[in-house]
């Protein structure tokens, strides 16, 4: 398959430029395989499409404020995106300047903190050396990383609604963003109705944002993403499926992170990179079900959802989404594919 067979039309108007007012009030379209049918509602029913005994995984990483703006020695304006944390005083960063930057460069940032350019990668990440802890120079003078494609400056809103209520563990600089959908109130009256939660860790990072520039897809290079999956995780998927329940994925972060440590249909406990690309074709081991956004054209997680509903599916169902005015992207509405 190629690039060109996940593109799709979406008018401007339909990309959430802000959160709904409240977490589980967005809109849940149900995509039902069996069925071939979609039903449309809100994702505070989603007790409703849920049995006692189900489990919900969860991403528990936390966005970090990983957007920074400073000065190059010459006064040039320059703005820095954390792609990762690789020491205490040490990260990987992509730059927008003027012009490429030197190594041995040191840069001014916003608040009069400072780093070296140290290095620079054969993808164009730079390596930046901090003066003081990089996640003390976030915490003071960094902003929330808004995709590219809301079209604002970043407010005192996004701080807690681009952060999910599992966030437990800093290292991404993108939400997870299905776990935006739930609030304290949905998490109670799952967990009082016998649905089970797990948690495991994927940093998301900057790369999620990025559309795939090979043409074929079997020639794309997916950007690594740093995962964690421990015993208990492991434990609760097993339970689960032992007893008849389904393991329900919230977001496309969880099911490349469980599918990463499958090994012959049974989750192993790792901590690891992973690069798995999951397309058309591929045999899912561990996910039954999953949450997810509305993704963009031509993306790996528009491949990745079309992988497990079906390419046809997934694009009658975005037909329908946009038809009906459903909110798309990172603080949109939210799909559930049973």
């Amino acid at each position: 398959m190629r690039r060109r067979d996940f593109l799709y039309d979406l008018p401007s108007a339909l990309i959430a430029q802000q959160p709904v007012v409240q977490r589980s009030a967005s809109r849940l379209l149900h995509l039902d395989r069996g069925r071939d049918e979609c039903v449309d509602g809100i994702f505070s029913a989603l007790p409703t499409l849920l049995s006692a005994g189900d489990l919900l995984v969860v991403n528990d990483t936390q966005v970090i404020r990983a957007r920074l703006f400073g000065y190059k020695p010459s006064g040039g304006r320059i703005e820095l995106l954390i792609e990762r944390i690789l020491a205490a005083r040490v990260a990987k960063a992509q730059v927008r300047a003027s012009k490429p930057l030197a190594i041995g460069m040191t840069l001014e940032l916003d608040g009069g903190m400072r780093c070296e350019v140290t290095a620079r990668d054969d993808e164009g990440f730079y390596q930046l050396r901090f003066v003081e802890e990089v996640l003390q120079v976030l915490d003071a003078t960094g902003h929330v990383p808004l995709p590219p494609y809301i079209e604002r400056d970043d407010d005192e809103i996004d701080t807690e609604r681009f952060q999910t209520l599992f966030a437990d563990k800093p290292g991404a600089v993108a939400a997870p963003t299905a776990g935006l959908h739930f609030d304290r109130a949905l998490i109670d009256e799952l967990t009082q109705m016998g649905v089970k939660f797990a948690r495991l860790t994927l940093h998301v990072g900057a790369g999620t944002f990025q559309p795939m520039r090979a043409d074929k897809l079997e020639e794309h290079r997916m950007h690594a993403e740093r995962i964690e999956v421990n015993e208990r995780t492991c434990a609760s998927i097993n339970a689960t499926r032992r007893q008849g329940g389904r393991v329900v994925a919230v977001g496309t972060t969880v099911v490349r992170a469980l599918e990463t440590v499958a090994v012959n249909g049974e989750p192993q406990p790792r901590v690891a990179e992973t690069q798995l690309f999951i397309k058309p074709g591929y045999d899912f081991q561990l996910v039954d079900a999953m949450i997810t956004n509305f993704h963009l054209p031509e993306s790996t997680l528009l491949v990745l959802v079309s992988a497990f509903a079906g390419r046809d599916r997934i694009f009658a169902a975005y037909k329908h989404a946009i038809e009906q005015g459903y909110r798309f992207y990172s603080y949109g509405d939210a799909m559930l594919i049973t």
